[in-house]
């Protein structure tokens, strides 16, 4: 009855948003995701093995599979591992790490979509990373007897308490979560949380987070050179990577930088937005501001007109390629916290001991963050004109820069083990 019930919401909210669906088709050009899909009609496994199905909705939360996937093919080699997203980021990046395994797009929360899905996946055990829920997929995998499981769990108090409490859905949700077989919570805070949505506490564990393990921990990324020549980085000049950056953040960026370059004129500036359809949003301001644009996908300049010999900002606009510019990096300001966005990921940063600068804005990394904060490997500021002081003093410090970058490190280093903790619990459900 229940799911009845949710496929008539459904349907009526899907034939209410058609007209800005379409528009947004038009805006961006068709998904590359096969419609049938969405309905369930993903491709069929056809090996008869115990199957994990690992969810995660975007590019962050598909990166942070790499470890569970290494982990549960060096333990269980003979586990079939099939993936999915719900973005075009997080479907692409699927598809370059895992090439041999089946990626595919979630299918909406219609309980047609679900059973469909689940007969040609046919999953042994369903893993969620972080905290993305519905209600048809817990009550139709619950009733074919199939465990969910969250990993790398994690609920932000601003939104998803917030929501899940709401008296119109707080029923739902405490019965959508007791049905959930056993969450791997980065932290007691989130455990805290969980409990209070309704999972029993004895199915829920502190993991830790397996984007320490995923982090990658080296002093080189493969390809960083190459990157830097086709853009024209000088490898003997400081370099400020921003990285997923966000609306207005970009402004405030290159405020910090023509303030910086007062006192600091060697300095080269790289800006990477977090979301692919602002790279040309992004380009054209790089520009009005009187730089030149240097875009990765095309490694040509775009010249302000009536600029003699204007000075370059580098705009990463590919996928997959961040890593290889905070590899390169000096200094690294992680976007989406200067505005109220809740921040990005630092792990990846600190793992490469680079010195990272975060705005107020970071509670979706509230962990991360504050491990970093504690160890003097992160500056947190609050403007503009506190970021380029920041730089700035960065610059002018390189015994500081390394201090901050090896503590950095050596904190995500003390934090690995969520991966095997997570996969232990997985291969139990199995037994």
């Amino acid at each position: 009855m229940l799911s009845i019930l949710l496929d008539v919401i459904y349907a009526l909210a899907l034939l209410l948003a058609t007209p800005w669906l379409i528009y947004r088709r038009r805006k961006r050009g068709p998904s590359g995701v096969p419609l049938r899909e969405y309905f369930g009609r993903v491709p069929n496994r056809p090996v008869a093995a115990h199957c994990v199905w690992l969810h995660g909705v975007s590019l962050g939360e598909i990166n942070a599979t790499r470890t569970l996937v290494a982990e549960l093919h060096r333990r269980a080699p003979g586990v079939v591992v099939v993936i999915s997203s719900t973005t075009q980021t997080g479907l692409r990046r699927a598809a370059e790490l895992y090439p041999n395994l089946i990626v595919f797009r979630f299918p909406l929360d219609f309980s047609f979509a679900i059973r469909q899905t689940l007969t040609r996946v046919r999953p042994s055990i369903i893993v969620l990373l972080e905290l993305e829920v519905w209600p048809n997929l817990l009550e139709v995998a619950s009733a074919a007897k199939i465990p969910v499981v969250i990993a790398n769990g994690r609920v932000t108090e601003e939104k998803s308490l917030r929501r899940f409490n709401w008296p119109v859905v707080r029923r739902l949700a405490r019965r959508m979560f007791g049905r959930i077989r056993w969450v791997g919570a980065q932290d007691e805070t989130y455990r805290a949380r969980f409990i209070e949505l309704g999972v029993p506490a004895d199915r829920i564990a502190v993991t830790g987070s397996v984007k320490y393990d995923a982090a990658d921990v080296s002093d080189h990324i493969a390809g960083q050179e190459e990157l830097a020549q086709a853009m024209g980085i000088d490898a003997d000049k400081p370099l400020w990577v921003c990285g997923s950056t966000g609306p207005e953040e970009e402004t405030a960026v290159l405020d910090a930088y023509a303030r910086v370059l007062e006192h600091g004129p060697e300095l080269q500036l790289a800006i990477i937005p977090r979301k692919p359809e602002r790279f040309d949003e992004v380009a054209r301001l790089i520009v009005q501001r009187g730089y030149a644009c240097l875009r990765r996908s095309t490694n040509a300049p775009v010249v302000p007109v009536g600029v003699s010999e204007p000075r370059p900002v580098f705009l990463g606009d590919t996928l997959g390629e961040l890593r290889k510019f905070y590899s390169l990096a000096t200094v690294v300001f992680a976007g989406r916290s200067l505005v109220p966005l809740g921040g990005s990921d630092v792990m990846e940063v600190a793992g490469l001991a680079k010195p990272v600068l975060v705005g107020p804005y970071t509670e979706n990394f509230a962990d991360a963050v504050s491990l970093l904060l504690s160890e003097a490997a992160c500056r947190r500021v609050s403007c503009a004109d506190a970021l380029a002081a920041a730089v700035l003093d960065l610059l002018r410090h390189p015994a500081r820069r390394e201090r901050m970058g090896q503590a950095g490190r050596a904190a995500i280093m003390s934090r690995r083990g969520a991966s095997a903790r997570t996969v232990d619990e997985i291969l139990a459900l199995f037994a």
